[in-house]
């Protein structure tokens, strides 16, 4: 049966805190958004010692509007396409005075209030970035950093990646042919409908961003055309006057029956082939989810005309594969992003078209010590997924933690990876995804059947790495 998500009162504030054991894995973290205080958090609260380093100077991600470090895409309108309740960190709640779908500045406060209630503020370096995370001949990880103070770089046991995954803009590989003589701009780079204001724009995708952005572009552009090339289902934010995702199922409930929520979104949504979308080749559930309440408002107003895919670009218009042109100074492409690590060798870790299999989407087998925090696409918000992930690597360097066999270790991850790729339709854009709840029960029985697997381990040690490798306190390397 299904259940429904409440959102309760606060917790109860941290005031004391936790001694870091020296005798544990020193850890670094790269970036202080979402997953990235998650992260922290969980090992603040393991006893585990860590550095975290932010490019920018502040934190929260890509829910900083005009984040200085550059690789944020929030822009003024944006809020939150999953509700509260469902996106809060476990242990914190959104404060009960929030809407249901907060802002993007109320979720950067809810984010700021999060680092203070637990009290790990002053293990976040500001303003340093990490620019080269390699493996020494002994198994421990150089971190190379870049900040106020040159270049440094330390020896770390762990590293927990926490960069994001919505920073490098995608653009259509290859290019349509033809020239623009307008203004071209990614998504990633749009800030407010001041951008938009008396131009005739057209906006290419069919994602929650390519909705808001045409929206809003119906009430200052001139003309807006959306280009979509593969149709999609557009759920309102709403079902049965609650939000539509505080109605879930239980985690153990196979896909198909946890898909049953999105499948109810989108047939009482209502359809978009009358608007002049085409029709989703794939049902409910098979795409991450696209949210919209306006829309079809705007669509069926005029002011959204809706096209196809793309054939070519015509100087001052853009020309679609229906043969129809139109006048446009101002491409949107709201395109999706590339998975990349501008600090790891390609040779070590790549992502080809987005795709990294890891093992519960956080651990290879092949890299030990290396852990990836908030790398996947919920059906649903990464942020406890973030936390899930961070207190699991906590617990695999308190020692809390064994995995399984090697062989079936990687036999699972495989199985895993399969079972998501049939889930979703094949693109870069769901080579991430994963159920929400599914996710997160099955998170949970892994770290308990690992938790037993410590207890019967004759001696418990911690280290990731070999136990003749380096120190565990973060030493500095001088060339």
């Amino acid at each position: 049966m299904p259940y429904l998500v409440k959102q309760s009162d606060r917790s109860a504030a941290v005031t004391k805190s936790i001694p870091t054991d020296d005798s544990l894995p020193r850890a670094c973290i790269i970036g202080a958004g979402s997953s990235g205080i998650a992260a922290a958090k969980a090992l603040s609260l393991a006893g585990v010692p860590f550095d975290c380093f932010e490019a920018g100077g502040a934190i929260g991600g890509n829910w900083v509007f005009d984040n200085p470090n550059g690789r944020s895409a929030c822009y003024d309108t944006l809020e939150i396409n999953t509700s509260c309740a469902r996106m809060a960190f476990s242990d914190f709640p959104m404060p009960a005075s929030y809407p249901a779908y907060a802002r993007h500045d109320q979720v950067h406060a809810y984010f700021e209030q999060y680092v203070d209630h637990f009290g790990f503020r002053s293990d976040i370096t500001l303003h340093t970035s990490v620019t080269d995370v390699a493996r020494s001949d002994d198994g421990a990880w150089l971190v190379q950093t870049n900040g106020p103070d040159g270049e440094r770089t330390r020896s770390y046991d762990a590293v927990l990646v926490a960069n994001g995954h919505h920073w490098d803009p995608r653009l259509p590989d290859p290019a349509y042919p033809g020239a623009f003589d307008g203004e071209q701009l990614h998504a990633h780079d749009y800030r407010s409908g001041d951008q938009l204001e008396g131009r005739n724009i057209v906006v290419v995708g069919a994602g929650n961003s390519a909705m808001d952005i045409a929206v809003e572009g119906s009430h200052r552009a001139r003309s807006v055309n959306l280009s979509i090339r593969r149709g999609q289902w557009v759920m309102k934010k709403w079902l049965l006057g609650r939000p539509a995702d505080q109605i879930a199922f239980p985690g153990w409930l196979p896909w198909w029956a946890t898909s049953l929520r999105l499948r109810i979104g989108a047939l009482t949504s209502g359809g978009l082939a009358r608007y002049g979308l085409p029709e989703p080749s794939h049902r409910p559930g098979q795409s991450h989810p696209v949210q919209s309440d306006r829309i079809r408002q705007r669509i069926a107003a005029g002011r959204v005309i809706v096209r196809p895919g793309i054939e070519r670009l015509d100087g001052d218009g853009v020309v679609f594969t229906d043969g129809s042109r139109v006048a446009a100074d101002l491409i949107v492409w709201a395109t999706g992003y590339n998975v990349t690590f501008p600090f790891l060798d390609p040779a070590l870790v790549a992502a080809e078209e987005n795709e990294l299999p890891l093992f519960k989407r956080t651990l290879h087998p092949d890299l030990p010590g290396l852990y990836f925090i908030g790398l996947l696409q919920p059906v649903g918000a990464v942020m406890p997924l973030a936390e899930a992930q961070s207190a699991w690597v906590a617990e695999i360097l308190a020692g809390r933690y064994v995995a399984p066999a090697d062989a079936e270790l990687r036999s699972r991850m495989e199985r895993d990876h399969r079972r998501n790729k049939r889930q979703f339709y094949r693109s870069p854009r769901h080579t991430m995804e994963v159920d929400f709840d599914h996710f997160l029960w099955d998170l949970a029985r892994e770290r308990k059947r690992g938790r037993g697997r410590a207890e019967r381990r004759p001696v418990a040690t911690p280290s990731p790495v070999p136990s003749d490798g380096p120190s565990r306190q973060a030493t500095e390397v001088r060339a």
